[in-house]
C-alpha cells in the first residue's frame, strides 16, 4: 500500500524495532541466568545469520554492524562472564568465543561468509548443550 517514499512505512518500522527491543529488555531483566545465556546466543546466532544475508547482498553498513554486534555478544556477554575458576571446560570455552572473534573479526574484513558458517558450526554444540540442560535449570530455581 505504501512504498519505500511512505513516512508511515518508516514510523511503523521505527515503532516495531521499538516494541521488540522493549520486549528484549523486559525478557533480560526477568530472566534466569540460564536464560540470560539463552539469549546471547540466539543473540550472537541472529547476528552472525545477518551477516551472511548482509555478505551475499553487499549490504557492507549491516554486515559490520552485525559481526561487531556478534563480537560484543561474545567478548563482552559470553566470555566475560565465564567463571574461570571452575575448571578445565570455562577454558575451553574461553578459548573457543576468542577463536570465534577472531574469525568474526577477519570475516568482518574480508566479507567471508564462509568463515562465518564456520562460526556458527563451531558454536552450534554449545547452543544445543545448553538448551539440553534447561530443565535441570529449572528444577534447581524451583528447588531453591
Amino acid at each position: 500500500m505504501y512504498g519505500n517514499s511512505s513516512p508511515f512505512a518508516s514510523h511503523a518500522q521505527r515503532a516495531s524495532n521499538m516494541y521488540n527491543r522493549v520486549g528484549v529488555e523486559t525478557d533480560v531483566m526477568t530472566a534466569s541466568p540460564h536464560r540470560l545465556v539463552t539469549l546471547l546466543l540466539d543473540g550472537a546466532f541472529d547476528s552472525m545469520t545477518q551477516a551472511i544475508g548482509a555478505i551475499r547482498t553487499g549490504n557492507v553498513e549491516l554486515k559490520n554492524r552485525s559481526l561487531s554486534r556478534a563480537v560484543r555478544i561474545l567478548d563482552e556477554g559470553l566470555k566475560a562472564a565465564l567463571d574461570l575458576e571452575s575448571g578445565e571446560l570455562a577454558l575451553d570455552l574461553r578459548d573457543l568465543y576468542a577463536y570465534i572473534c577472531m574469525r568474526l573479526t577477519r570475516a568482518n574484513l574480508n566479507s567471508d561468509d564462509v568463515a562465518i558458517e564456520e562460526c556458527v558450526t563451531l558454536l552450534q554444540p554449545i547452543r544445543e548443550a545448553w538448551a539440553g540442560i534447561a530443565p535441570a535449570a529449572a528444577e534447581q530455581r524451583a528447588a531453591a
